[in-house]
């Protein structure tokens, strides 16, 4: 598997000419060791060679091996001492986050796409899709320095803002840059790259991606500015669930769904096949959600369609038809998705966290057992509860778990359409 940093540049009219792939040059490899990492990248474009091949996210055999030969967090977080008469179960997973850096999570072998801000912004996404990512940070070649983000949220916003019908092409998308795009988006938002150190601990990253409300968190290298990797829960959750064998494993563990009430149980925002793709953009903008359970009429679960769905309208050039159903829209994926993956109120915590990291997905959907939605198990809900919570800290609303009769109630105040 190769490990390649791929830089895209402007300037090529050639791009996506004749229906070919972007292209762009793997100018080199990923560091491995922070004191090999090299100046802050140089823009100039370099000769073009096309990119056909996808690289899986990471290699687990490799992580094993990288995580003996780096030895731990050098930077670790102090441990928390449970309090007297606590459960000193309640903490192993917070001190283990503790004790381990963002570095140790790093795959030995992972793909980089970095954009420069005067990409156009329809190039942009569509590089995302040929190179199987979701995010690339964003590099300011005026300033030499990375200035933010461009991920499917962006896409998101893009469209919901600016289509009108199937018959008006979206301007800003076919023609504005990605710095025309920010000049527009940070009116609206913090103007700041939110990022954390290589030797910062897995307790501080969590606690960042679960406060400032983010999906991923570059790690960068504060002696060079090189952007070393980007940190997702997805990745968190892998890591602990890989070497999860090195420490005790809680007790409560074995605990019901329903005792724990880790997970939405109320106002679940959900999405009636009968809608529209521009109906389900609305309530991504607007409830911020990261996926949608679809329901036929009878509120049970057939699909579940993610922001990731919304990037493949690029590559199936779908974008401005967003009229479309969402029967339709799950029926044209271009990948066969294999049902829902769903949990139960009576399975147990650790059935739901393998289900969750073996699957590497982003949530379960909580069903009953007529398959109508209850609920939405997240990775944001696991590590808020498994990491944060013992150290009395609270990003998230805790929810308690509502039995059938009592959410049929209150099923009337759900987002669905």
């Amino acid at each position: 598997m190769v490990a390649g940093l791929h830089r895209c540049f402007t300037g090529h009219s050639d791009l996506y000419s004749s229906g070919f792939m972007p292209r762009f040059s793997p100018v080199g490899l990923v560091p491995q060791r922070r004191s090999s990492c090299s100046s802050s990248p140089d823009m100039e474009p370099h000769a073009e060679v096309p990119l056909f091949e996808m690289d899986q996210e990471e290699d687990e055999e490799e992580d094993v091996s990288s995580l003996k030969s780096r030895g731990g967090c050098t930077h670790a977080t102090h441990a928390v001492v449970p309090p007297a008469g606590a459960d000193p179960d309640a903490f192993i997973y917070t001190n283990f986050m503790k004790s381990h850096c963002c570095y140790d999570a790093i795959p030995t072998s992972s793909k980089l796409v970095i954009f420069d801000t005067t990409l156009q912004v329809k190039k942009a996404f569509f590089a995302l899709v040929a190179n199987g990512v979701r995010a690339a940070p964003l590099w300011d070649n005026k300033l030499k320095c990375f200035v933010g983000m461009l991920t499917i949220t962006d896409f998101i916003n893009i469209l919901h803002r600016y289509y009108k019908s199937p018959l008006v092409q979206i301007y800003e998308l076919e023609e504005h840059k990605i710095e025309t795009w920010r000049e527009i988006y940070l009116k609206y938002s913090i103007n700041e790259l939110i990022s954390i150190t290589p030797d910062s601990s897995l307790f501080e990253a969590i606690y960042s991606l679960l406060k400032n409300k983010l999906h991923r968190l570059p790690v960068i290298d504060p002696a060079s500015g090189n952007v070393l990797h980007i940190l997702t829960h997805k990745r968190i959750l892998k890591f602990l669930h890989i070497f999860g064998s090195m420490i005790p494993k809680p007790r409560f563990l074995q605990k019901r769904i329903n005792e724990v009430s880790i997970g939405t149980f109320k106002q679940i925002a959900t999405v009636q096949e009968s809608a529209s793709v521009y109906d389900a953009l609305t309530i991504f903008v607007e409830r911020r959600v990261s996926a949608l359970p679809v329901v036929n009429e009878q509120g049970k679960v057939v699909a579940l369609y993610s922001r990731f769905d919304v990037i493949n309208l690029a590559a199936q050039k779908n974008y401005n038809n967003l009229n479309m159903t969402m029967r339709e829209a799950i029926s044209s994926r271009a990948c066969c998705v294999e049902g829902v993956l769903k949990c139960y109120p009576h399975e147990t915590l650790e059935t739901i966290i393998d289900r969750i990291a073996r699957a590497e997905v982003h949530r379960l959907v909580l069903v009953d057992r007529h398959d109508v939605v209850r609920g939405i198990v997240s990775l944001s809900d696991l590590l808020q509860a498994l990491v944060l919570t013992p150290a009395d800290i609270y990003c998230m609303r805790v929810q308690p778990f509502e039995t059938e009769e009592k959410q049929g109630r209150d099923s009337s105040r759900e987002t669905r359409l």
